[in-house]
């Protein structure tokens, strides 16, 4: 399953309610999970909020895409990426990224997999809030490219 928010969600409430709806009971020996939130640093700046944005119909298609890449790598039974969009303050839940699969080894993977290609080739763009300083009054940049997850 794939979601585009524009509000706030709880990971952890989603996780759990995704996993009790899934009917895939003594199936899974693993779920691996990674939640993403946004940091009130970048660049070495300070950032008091942030922009993100998509192009609707198009990041789905690109997220559904790295999903079944991952399936195609490895034995999964169910995967969840939720991501937000919109305004976002720091320590607001960015994204998250759920895999079960019957063995911890494709479920870490997948996850990362899934995870990293989202971060450097989905199609979202970020607009940063940055805290005024010394050498520049407030103001918002766009953020060229993502950190490097390896």
């Amino acid at each position: 399953m794939i979601k585009i928010l524009e509000v706030a969600f709880d990971p952890w409430l989603e996780l759990s309610s995704f996993q009790s709806e899934m009917k895939r009971d003594g199936e899974f020996g693993a779920c691996a999970n990674f939640i993403g939130t946004m940091r009130d640093m970048n660049e070495g700046d300070a950032v008091n909020g942030m922009f993100l944005e998509h192009y609707p119909g198009m990041t789905e298609k690109h997220l559904d895409k790295i999903v079944q890449d991952a399936k195609e790598k490895w034995d999964l039974l169910e995967t969840l990426v939720i991501h937000r969009v919109g305004e976002l303050l720091p320590n607001d839940p960015i994204v998250l990224v759920a895999v079960w699969s019957a063995h911890r080894k494709d479920a870490f993977e997948a996850s990362r997999f899934i995870m990293e290609d989202l971060k450097s080739k989905a199609p979202f763009w970020k607009k940063e809030n940055l805290k005024a300083n010394e050498q520049r009054a407030e103001k918002n940049r766009w953020v060229a490219k993502n950190t490097s997850g390896y």
